[in-house]
């Protein structure tokens, strides 16, 4: 396995849709166990594909809580075949916009559909911090990002100060 390197935002390559896989293979398979890797190096719940520069319809979650035991969910083409009429307001962070938080509304309860790590069909029920985080990580398959949920105002703040923080990262190293 290894640590791939998390794109920061504002970055053109977060604003990809991502591509189908035709079937999960040891290539896709690899791809996830480093994802997960990665998101557990950067304490994160859930990371795409296009966060790590790949643009294949693939994330990872795990919402278990620090000393559960982990439970990892891999999915390729994940796609949602049910939502809930209530919605849930969340605050919302992201590994590629770190230390940045808004309240975002979703649906409470979903169902996806999606290709596991064995290429098999499968659904799961979701509700809560679990059905955030799929459809958070499914936002960015289709070049969403948490912020574009939010007013223009606090969306353009945030993303000004993630700029204005790479230049800074620029110049120190050059």
């Amino acid at each position: 396995m290894a640590l791939l390197p998390i794109i920061i935002a504002p970055d053109p390559r977060l604003k990809i849709k991502t591509k189908p896989v035709d079937k999960v293979d040891a290539e896709v398979r690899q791809l996830m166990d480093d994802m997960l890797e990665t998101m557990y190096a950067a304490d994160g719940i859930g990371l795409a594909a296009p966060q790590v520069g790949d643009k294949r319809s693939v994330i990872v979650v795990d919402c278990a809580r620090q000393g559960e035991e982990a439970q990892p969910i891999r999915m390729a083409n994940p796609e949602l075949i049910e939502v809930s009429d209530t919605d849930y307001s969340h605050e919302e962070g992201c590994l590629s916009l770190p230390e940045h938080f808004a309240e975002v509304v979703r649906p409470d309860g979903i169902r996806v559909r999606y290709l596991d790590e064995n290429s098999e069909l499968r659904e799961i029920d979701a509700d809560g911090i679990l059905a955030v985080c799929i459809q958070h990580e499914m936002d960015h398959l289709e070049g969403i990002l948490f912020v574009d949920h939010i007013t223009a105002l606090k969306r353009n703040l945030i993303l000004r100060k993630l700029k204005k923080t790479k230049k800074q990262a620029a110049k120190a190293v050059g």
